[in-house]
């Protein structure tokens, strides 16, 4: 075998044993028995400390040292793996295999602590984590910002410089517009009690809908929604909540927006490292436009209100256009995964400050709650009333990840830009979506972005979609014009 032949089907193997690692993770969060955690956590930490050895294997250098692509998918496969080598080489394996052990123990502590309502409990375990990933930023920054560099593993060729940018650009104009949305009639929710049987009978309904293949996934229930997985295994989780459907029906559809993008990969790039969607702020950008630009539309909303009116029966919404009041109403509220496309940018760039607080020790975890309960108020104008609804909400920091929030903002930016070519790709969209037919918007997702994997760079997937360089504009356009029609601005 050629070099190139040798180094594809080592990382193959890499990536077979990551998806166990997968696995194991999708199954900790929803069957996995309470009692287990410390187990998982050796198991976790067992199966890190191969797959770390296997990503500094000096044969990879080697191999990388002397492949020749032998077209464009090769030439991407030697970028990612020399991207992933670069950064495993610079961390210990003791550190890779400790972070795997401790995030593991620490997400069972995050769900023991929601379960008391009590931060304290959870925050030595978290005094672990971000002394763990302070030290695996520090090894791959070189002497740099350890918080860019946690960053750069969740989007690559992206700074916190760049990120601040967009968000002091957004921000303005997010802010004037909520105070103007806010200032007017409150449009009215639903009533009654919802069957949480029959909202996972319609959310899974509403998958199949949205494009996800349910031959090589399945829908399970978990604390905090989530996808997991690639190629011919994509599962994703959803929550329900008897006095609110939405909550359900629309996580579901984010994280079909998520799995559609795996299982839409091209299965020539099963197994390989651009095998999968190529950082989390495209991901979310596929995420976002399923959930708000598609679900939350006029258009897609008439066709959810007569399946709601059908399955529940008077929910208190008389008609369509109330009902897409409803689905997009601005309201006060603490969580993130539940707030409106107006205010959920917001909520990142909050915690996009308070991680790279804490990352850079400018801010320690005994002092996370008060400055998160401080920054909340200061940023959304009420305080903070219980600590499941502030800063124990996320899951995120619990399993490590720093520096994945701010991919969140920009996937919508992404999303805006996508939308707006979607759009003018399929001019047929609002009355597909009046209908329930999403397959021209999820053909076009397919063929221009989807399909791709991570073929391209984060930037140029994007830009290659949208046929411009994406901006924020389209998205804070999309905003004003939508909640401005809503609110009669």
């Amino acid at each position: 075998m050629t070099a190139y032949e040798e180094l594809l089907a080592f990382s193959k193997e890499t990536a077979a044993l990551s998806g166990v690692v997968e696995t194991l993770g999708w199954d900790q969060e929803t069957m996995m028995p309470r009692k287990a955690a410390e187990q998982r956590g050796d198991q976790f930490a067992a199966l890190e400390s191969v797959i770390h050895s296997r990503n500094i294997d000096p044969r990879v250098g080697e191999w990388l040292a002397k492949a020749e692509a032998p077209d464009a998918a090769g030439e991407a496969i030697l970028r990612e793996v020399q991207f992933n080598y670069d950064r495993s080489v610079k961390v210990p394996a003791a550190l890779a295999t400790e972070i795997a052990r401790v995030t593991s123990v620490a997400q069972g502590k995050w769900v023991e602590a929601r379960g008391e309502g009590d931060f304290k409990a959870f925050a030595p375990v978290l005094k672990e984590v971000v002394r763990l990933r302070r030290e695996e930023g520090a090894a791959l920054a070189d002497s740099g910002d350890a918080y860019d560099a946690l960053l750069e593993g969740y989007e690559p060729g992206t700074s916190s410089a760049q990120i601040a940018e967009i968000f002091d650009a957004m921000r303005p104009r997010l802010v004037a517009l909520r105070e103007k949305v806010l200032a007017q009639p409150e449009p009215a929710g639903v009533s009654g009690t919802f069957d949480p049987a029959i909202q996972l009978q319609l959310s899974e309904e509403l998958a199949k809908t949205f494009g996800y293949d349910m031959e090589r996934g399945r829908i399970d229930k978990a604390v905090h929604p989530f996808c997991a997985g690639h190629g011919f295994d994509v599962r994703i989780t959803t929550r329900t909540n008897p006095a609110d459907p939405f909550n359900c029906f629309y996580s579901t559809i984010h994280e079909v927006g998520h799995a559609c993008y795996e299982q839409n990969v091209r299965d020539a790039y099963a197994g390989t490292p651009i095998g999968r969607g190529v950082s989390m702020g495209v991901h979310e950008s596929q995420s976002r436009i399923y959930e708000n630009q598609l679900g939350r539309s006029r258009a897609f909303t008439g066709y959810l209100f007569a399946k709601m009116r059908d399955a529940f029966g008077d929910f208190g919404i008389a008609n369509e256009d109330d009902f897409y009041a409803a689905v997009n109403r601005v309201e006060k509220g603490y969580i993130r995964t539940e707030a409106d496309e107006l205010q959920y940018n917001l909520h990142i760039m909050m915690r996009f400050d308070l991680e790279m607080a804490l990352i850079r020790g400018e801010l320690e975890v005994d002092d996370l709650e008060a400055a998160w309960n401080e920054r909340f108020e200061k940023d959304f104008g009420y305080p903070v009333d219980t600590v499941n609804n502030g800063v124990l909400q996320d899951v995120h920091w619990s399993a490590g990840l720093f520096g994945y929030f701010p991919t969140y903002a920009l996937g919508n930016v992404y999303a805006g830009n996508i939308y707006s070519a979607l759009r003018d790709a399929v001019p047929s969209l609002d009355d597909d979506l009046s209908k329930g037919d999403l397959s021209n918007a999820s053909a076009w997702l397919g063929e221009n972005l989807q399909q791709n994997g991570a073929l391209y760079t984060p930037r140029e997937t994007v830009a290659k979609a949208c046929g411009f360089e994406p901006t924020a504009e389209p998205l804070l356009g999309y905003l004003e014009t939508k909640f401005g029609g809503i609110y009669g601005l």
